[in-house]
Parts: C-alpha cells; structure tokens; sequence
C-alpha cells in the first residue's frame, strides 16, 4: 500500500491509508533501530481508525485499487484488473470524477466508472503524478528521457503548454512522483531523482530549488509556504514546511515518532486545524505484509515548532 493524502473542496480527506491515529509533534522516542526490535506500532491506537474522516484511498501496489470511505465503510470502489502499472497519484475531483496517473498512463473516470478520458505514454515513459485544472485540461508530468511537464486539453486532446525538466539520467522510473500546480499558476515539482524542491512559471523558468535528498512529494499551503514528504533512508525520513525562500520553518522527523514504525512517508496535507496528515508507504514489492504487526498508514501531528 501507498499514500495519497489531500484535500478536496468538500473537505473530504483524500489519502492513500486505512490507519489513522494521532500524535504530538515534538515528542522523542526511540531510535529507527530500537523500533524495529519492537511491535509496529501500539496495540491500541488512538483516533476512531478508518472512521475518523471520510476518505477517498488509493494504493501504490501491485493492484490498482480505489475507495471512497464514509463514516468508516467503502461506499465506492474502483478495481482496475485490465491495467498495468501502479497507481501514485490520484484525485477525487468536486463533481465526483476521479483523475489518475497510473504509471503507463493518466485516466479520469466518473463517479460511475466510465472512462471520460485516457492518456497512454510513449514506450520507455512513466506517467506518476497528474492534477485536473478546471475541468478542461490536466497537467502531468512524463518520465523518460527527455522528461517533461504537460498541460493538456482533455477536450481536445491535444497539449497547450510543455516544458523539459532535469534529470539525473535517462531511466524513467525514478525521475519523478509528484508535482502540484500552486494557486498564483505556478508549479512545484518533487525532482525525486536529484533531490530537489523546485518550483517553475508557466514557461519553465526556475523560480526555487532546494536541496531536499529524498523528497517524494510536494503540496503548496494557503499561506504560501511548502510542504515536503520524503524518505532518505530510514533516520531521515521527513516531512517540512518551508517558505517561499525556501528555508525550513517546520519540521517532523520519522525517527521522533514514539511506539511507530514509520519508514516511508510519501505525502503530507495540511489540514484546516493546522495539524498535518502524514502518510506511510507499505512496500508490497519488498516487504511482506503481517496482518497482526500492520504498519500505521496515517498520522496526524499537531502544528508544535520546534
């Protein structure tokens, strides 16, 4: 399993988790190393689990699975079984269509499971994060070499705006995960392969960059600031906020997190309360799930600086 965690216009919280419980930025606990030795996390776990919000899910794994979960049941469900490929990026729109990068490709269904659009990337391209604007074009970014960020009208199919991004190489895979287009039109990308935080205007001109080894995924905040998820190695897996210069002012290390074995956050959202929700990544890939040791998938922490 993986972790999508956003926000739609309905306050309806998006995420790719099925665990929810809640801790207190700021609290030490023991090492990554002395985690491992113990449960993944506590017997009783805090929060109403799956009822705390309603959800919408969807799971970077080897089956390309959606949900949408009300008052902690599955009241619609999406169970790709023709496709190929993961899903990374998912968004459940205000009209109930749901817009999806797939690896191979970007599809946006409707709420009844129809197929309203599909994109299918050229051989040796990867397609993992993808973002409606309005309900005419959707911007994407394509894997591969040469990389690059796509503006695309759906209705026409054809794309209105692209721009090259810089890579560390040619292999597709693990260029990039996530980019989000900021209110004032700009673009934030997670350049996963260089690790780095940059942000771009429509031409493609560089706006920022910051060092950020690991990084997986980025979210822009009402108050303009940045907030970064990623996992460089077990010890520094992180979530920050930083501002629009670039400079940290809020930080949260996985190895503070008490009783919890959090290696992989991918995603982090803000929620209203200021707290924010911080997903954890399950490897099917190269772990293998334990059913009475399951790993948190979701964490709220409160909005404590440091």
């Amino acid at each position: 399993m993986s972790s999508i965690l956003n926000l739609n216009k309905h306050g309806l919280v998006v995420l790719k988790c099925f665990f929810v419980a809640f801790v207190t930025a700021g609290s030490a606990g023991p090492s990554v190393a002395q985690q491992s030795k113990k449960p993944s996390a506590p017997a009783v776990l805090p929060g109403k689990g799956a009822a705390q919000f309603d959800f919408f899910y969807a799971g970077e794994a080897k089956q390309r699975n959606m949900y949408i979960v009300k008052n902690g049941k599955v009241t619609w469900s999406y169970l790709d079984s023709t496709g190929r490929g993961e899903i990374s990026d998912a968004v459940l729109t205000k009209n109930g269509n749901v817009l999806f990068a797939h690896q191979f490709g970007v599809t946006l269904i409707d709420k009844n499971k129809k197929v309203l659009w599909h994109y299918e990337a050229p051989k040796d391209h990867e397609t993992h994060t993808a973002q409606p604007i309005g309900t005419d074009h959707v911007v994407f970014i394509q894997n591969g070499d040469t990389a690059k960020l796509f503006v695309m009208n759906i209705k026409t199919n054809k794309i209105v705006q692209q721009f090259p991004l810089e890579t560390r190489g040619k292999g597709a895979h693990g260029q990039f995960r996530h980019a989000r287009l900021t209110p004032k039109g700009t673009y934030l990308v997670a350049h996963m392969d260089l690790g780095k935080v940059r942000e771009y205007n429509v031409n493609g001109e560089q706006l920022l960059s910051v060092d950020m080894p690991g990084i997986w995924a980025v979210e822009p905040l009402k108050n303009g600031n940045i907030l970064a998820c990623g996992h460089e190695g077990s010890r520094t897996s992180f979530t920050r906020e930083l501002n629009s210069k670039g400079a940290v002012v809020w930080e949260y290390m996985m190895s503070d997190l008490p009783n919890y074995r959090f290696l992989e956050p991918q995603i982090a959202v803000r929620r209203a309360n200021g707290n924010t929700l911080i997903n954890n990544w399950f490897n099917q890939w190269g772990g293998k799930f334990d059913a009475n040791d399951a790993e948190v998938q979701a964490i709220e922490v409160t909005p404590i600086r440091r």
